[in-house]
């Protein structure tokens, strides 16, 4: 983000799976891994409430069994659990199937699933549950502008356990509190014929009841999966790399901001792929409006405020690598998204980079470049340095360590890290491992802690 800018079934346990007990998993590996989504939902005539049926399946990856499972229903973030009296939460879960659900907690984003029986290391179990969303009314990731809806972050996704416990970090809507883990998804969307649905995965659509049409999305190792409606206008492109690219804007999005974002998001992806790794998702959607505050990133599907100058979509595409591709903790380390997206940005754009660290104001020692959103909530005008100081720190550290092998890191770090979760300390290694010349200094330096 630019902030500055088919009946589910569920319970049956498949102990035994074909994809086995991970090689070393121990009592701290990260889990429930290996999700499968499967989503069935109808809207209603405008896209703004859909409801139906989700089931995950998922793998306990960690040595102690697993006895629970959180749901992260994000998209109760900015209302909570709703006033009395007045509107409920927009996310709303019932009907749970395959354990025993508890009373919602931290400002009813988090749902406790008491699994039926403890599932051991290597088994595969489900839940299924019913699902309503309302699409609030407020212009957001999880949202509406005009006749648009954006559904960001509006599904129920499994939290994360690891050697810390589980993450049951608070929304905040600075930034992004999301951790989440590759999975799968497997979406139907039954919708109205008068609206186009932009999809995260390879997307295709079908006739539904009279009036109305099913869109289809097929998603492998993504770690959300958001969706859009409304009557777009649309256009399709395949990239010299062989990415598609759907674009899909609101009719009164400026036509001069449309071409050039549609321009950017197919020389970007390319350009991308190059230096950090093949683009996996088969397809790229752009949804541009003129009102969207910035940019908002999703797997395969970006958000973008687009006027006649264009929008934040380089950024954004970036996005599809740093958080998508190579994931991390977006609530405790948001440098590792937000810097290297802006990074990237800035190389593709060309921006002089050279000693932009001389003209960082730096609040002062006790912050630090790889603070979590915790601290930034609480130092809301510190936080754009996460998208100055720090593309400014990884312009200097390929200035230290030199181009080439800076562009060597950043292909084997993405390689490395591919469809899992990197950490600062992951990145610090990674870097030293490129130079004879002790980097310590750098780091402190640059607040790289």
């Amino acid at each position: 983000m630019l902030a500055v800018l088919a009946a589910l079934g569920g319970g049956v346990s498949e102990a035994g799976a074909a994809d086995g007990p991970a090689a070393g998993a121990g009592a701290g590996a990260a889990t429930p891994d290996r999700a499968r989504y499967d989503v069935s939902l109808r809207s209603d005539a405008d896209g703004g409430h859909w409801a139906g049926r989700e089931r995950v399946s998922f793998r306990n990856a960690s040595s102690a069994p697993l006895r629970e499972v959180y749901l992260r229903l994000w998209g109760n973030g900015e209302d909570g659990c709703g006033t009395p009296g007045g509107p409920a939460s927009p996310v709303v879960v019932s009907h749970v199937a395959g354990g025993t659900p508890e009373p919602l907690t931290v400002d009813c984003t988090a749902l406790r699933i008491v699994l039926t029986e403890p599932l051991g290391r290597g088994e595969r179990v489900s839940v299924a549950f019913d699902v309503s969303v309302t699409v609030p009314d407020r212009n957001a990731r999880f949202g509406r502008e005009g006749a648009t809806r954006f559904l960001g972050n509006a599904l129920p996704v499994l939290a994360v356990h690891d050697a810390k416990g589980w993450h049951l970090d608070p929304y905040v809507a600075l930034g992004e509190s999301f951790y989440a883990l590759a999975g799968d998804f497997r979406v139907r969307l039954d919708h109205p014929s008068a609206l186009k649905v932009p999809a995260t995965g390879r997307t295709r659509t079908l006739p539904g009841a009279p009036g109305r049409t099913v869109t289809l999305s097929v998603a492998d190792r993504v770690r959300d999966f958001a969706w859009a409606a409304g009557p777009f206008r649309t256009a399709t492109e395949t990239t010299p790399g062989g990415v598609l690219v759907r674009s899909y804007w609101a009719p009164d999005t400026p036509d001069a901001g449309v071409r050039l974002s549609r321009a950017d998001a197919v020389a970007s992806i390319d350009r991308f792929g190059e230096e950090f790794g093949r683009y996996p998702y088969g397809e790229l959607d752009v949804v541009m409006t003129p009102e969207f505050g910035g940019g908002m990133e999703y797997p395969g599907l970006v958000l973008i405020g687009t006027t006649e100058e264009g929008g934040a979509v380089v950024h954004e595409v970036a996005h599809q690598w740093w958080y998508g591709i190579v994931g991390n903790d977006e609530y405790n380390t948001p440098w590792l998204d937000e810097s290297f997206a802006q990074y990237a940005n800035a190389r593709f754009q060309g921006w002089d980079m050279r000693n932009c660290w001389a003209d960082v104001y730096w609040p002062d020692d006790g912050a630090e470049l790889t603070a979590s959103m915790a601290y930034w909530s609480q130092h809301r005008n510190e936080y754009h340095l996460v998208y100055t100081a720090g593309p400014c720190a990884l312009a200097d550290l390929e200035n230290t360590l030199g181009a080439d092998a800076m562009a060597r890191l950043l292909r084997q770090y993405a390689r490395d890290h591919r469809y899992g979760v990197s950490t600062t300390e992951d990145f610090v290694r990674a870097a030293q491992s490129m130079t004879d010349v002790d980097l310590g200094p750098f780091w402190e330096s640059h607040y790289i802690r």
